[in-house]
């Protein structure tokens, strides 16, 4: 039996916490040496996010390459019923595996990842856990590789989002500017994982971002070219998909057939999400299956409907990405029944790969969809239009992003997307008509999009109704004030308000001296203190009162002021005493409060909610 250390001796956790504490500061010392001004650093830091993402979704690219060699194309490699076994096993086992790691250490790497990412930058001022990126860099890769109908790029986005909050977070930036790094790492994310920077920038701006935010655009802009660079180098500059150069509209006739698609790819598309959210709902409400062991149900469905595909018609994409699948579709190499087959095979694989609650996205899998939809409608043009030249593969490269943009719902990116993806311009004025009405078909049946409507299936929503705005008018802030708040003795020194800040999981604290907020003081400037020489100081010397809020100010006027400061949370005092510390309020807890509200109007999600996960008020 392990003897305990000597008294007075520090224990083994106590002395790595101390030489970490030790290089934090050496590094800290060395960057501010280097850039003196938050703004280099966030600059600096932009530039090292770039690089960081692209590295790690190439890694990510590489492990799914791996992985698949190692079990999903051995068991396809199999002769006679063995094959089959092998087909329906080898998905079930890899998402049980990863099921199992999923529910104990990393629950929130769950899923897509975008959402996830949507909802941190919205409500939690940046800060996403590089545990969750880690994990879900290993446990897609061995979902996706043992043949989950799951896509890499949803998944790339949160690794790299994570990479880049662990980095604000180990430079010390404010809560503020740590912020604006989610979107820098998720367009690095997308630009690496499609080899499209371009796209990857107007996906940030119109899923993630929500709007043209000039205070992130930059940032958005050079990370997601660095990325690409990154991804070039060790890649290639080839697209992911080599189309023919003759793809093209060679008769005007043909863009009713277009449209036509686009109209037929919106339907597609809704029937799409929602029956991945009722099945969600579905998977999320039933206790008779441990949520350890819903993405091995998962699996086996989907393992069982590429054995019947691969059995009865000896083809193979449903399980796993299906990029070289995908490339035959486009290329107008397969029979317009494997077609037809393979279109709604990959439609149910998919819903039953992600509903079940494993580690993956499903971009991959609606641009495989998309193109096998958009392959039959070479028949209807030449059928109905007499067009004996018409393209099987130029009809599926517009189908794929038909479809994608009525599921993800950014059409501008679907557009930018394909063009990048195949490098091929000639078919732009079809893409823009097929893509606008999927958009639009889509949205006119379900207007939330997918992402906010699995938001709004875990409790997370981000409310944009009038009935928000009378919310905000009538409760004040006493209504919503977290007053169990963790805070800080005045008298304290800087290293042990360190100490306390490293214990918590929140990113700002109120300084108060006798009950009275005497300012705030975050975990960066107190490692920036530490970094300085100043840890044995008391926090008094440093601590300032900048603005705060008062309970009786109404929530529209809390959020005009943070909005106007910059900040995701204010300090409370009372209105009756001098500033008497009452709590905290955070911008998370104002959108719970407008999510209730909203909800008293009656639902807006689509299945059953599954358990909601209070966010970090910093």
């Amino acid at each position: 039996m392990t003897e305990p250390p000597p008294r007075g001796r520090p224990s083994p956790i106590e002395r790595a916490r101390g030489l970490r504490r030790t290089l934090d500061r050496w590094l800290l010392v060395a960057i501010d040496r280097a850039t003196p001004s938050e703004q280099n650093r966030l600059f600096g830091l932009t530039l090292v996010v770039g690089a960081a993402c692209g590295l790690a979704a190439v890694a990510f690219h590489l492990a799914i390459r791996l992985a698949e060699g190692a079990m999903l194309a051995n068991a396809l490699e199999l002769r006679g019923p063995a094959s089959l076994v092998a087909v329906v096993l080898t998905p079930a086992l890899g998402a049980l595996v990863a099921g199992i790691v999923l529910q104990r250490y990393a629950p929130d790497a769950r899923g897509s990842g975008i959402p996830q990412v949507k909802w941190t930058y919205a409500a939690r001022s940046g800060r996403l856990r590089l545990r969750d990126g880690v994990a879900k860099f290993f446990l897609s890769a061995l979902q996706i590789g043992s043949g989950s109908s799951l896509g890499r790029e949803g998944p790339t986005v949160q690794i790299c989002a994570a990479v880049a909050s662990a980095l604000g977070r180990l430079f010390a930036l404010s809560p503020s500017n740590r912020r604006r790094l989610i979107p820098v790492g998720a367009a690095a994310g997308i630009a690496a994982a499609f080899n499209a920077p371009i796209a990857a920038v107007t996906f940030v701006i119109e899923e993630l971002v929500g709007g043209l935010d000039t205070t992130v655009l930059s940032g958005v802009v050079v990370a997601a070219a660095l990325a690409a660079v990154v991804e070039h180098s060790i890649l290639g500059e080839h697209p992911i998909f080599d189309v023919p150069g003759e793809y093209g509209m060679h008769h005007a006739s043909s863009l009713v057939v277009f449209a036509l698609l686009g109209l037929t790819a919106g339907l597609v598309g809704h029937l799409f999400t929602q029956g991945l959210l009722r099945l969600r709902g579905r998977f999320a409400s039933q206790s008779f299956i441990p949520r350890w062991a819903q993405p091995a149900i998962g699996g086996l469905a989907t393992g069982g409907v590429a054995a019947l595909v691969l059995g009865a018609f000896q083809a193979r994409g449903v399980a796993g990405g299906g990029y070289d699948t995908l490339t035959l579709g486009l290329h107008g190499d397969l029979p317009f029944k494997i077609m037809a087959v393979l279109g709604v095979a990959k439609f149910a694989a998919t819903i039953f790969s992600y509903s079940s609650g494993g580690a993956g996205g499903i971009f991959a899998p609606s641009l495989f969809v998309g193109a096998m939809l958009g392959g039959l409608f070479a028949l209807v043009d030449r059928h109905a239009l007499g067009h004996a030249d018409a393209q099987t593969g130029a009809f599926a490269l517009v189908g794929m992003g038909a479809f994608f943009a009525a599921v993800i719902r950014a059409p501008i990116t679907s557009i930018l997307i394909i063009f990048e993806m195949t490098g091929s311009y000639r078919l732009v004025l079809p893409l823009m008509v097929a893509s606008a009405l999927a958009y639009r078909t889509a949205r006119h049946f379900h207007p939330t999009p997918i992402y906010e409507a699995l938001l709004e299936q875990d409790g997370r929503h981000v409310p944009e109704s009038a009935r928000s705005a009378q919310v905000l008018a009538t409760m004040k802030v006493a209504d919503v004030v977290v007053r169990d708040v963790v805070t800080i003795d005045a008298t304290s020194t800087v290293d042990a308000a360190l100490r306390v800040a490293e214990a918590c999981s929140f990113s700002s604290f109120p300084v108060v001296r006798d009950g009275v907020l005497a300012g705030v003081l975050t975990e960066a400037r107190l490692r920036r203190l530490v970094a300085e020489g100043a840890g044995a100081n008391p926090v008094s010397d440093h601590a300032r009162v900048r603005e705060y809020l008062r309970a009786g100010q109404s929530l529209h006027d809390a959020l005009k002021t943070m909005n106007r400061l910059g900040v995701r949370h204010l300090s409370v005092v009372d209105d009756t005493q001098h500033r008497h510390l009452l709590g905290i309020l955070a911008m998370s807890d104002v959108v719970q409060v407008l999510l209730r509200a909203e909800q008293a109007d009656g639902p807006s999600s689509v299945g059953t909610p599954l358990p909601l996960s209070r966010p970090d008020r910093a």
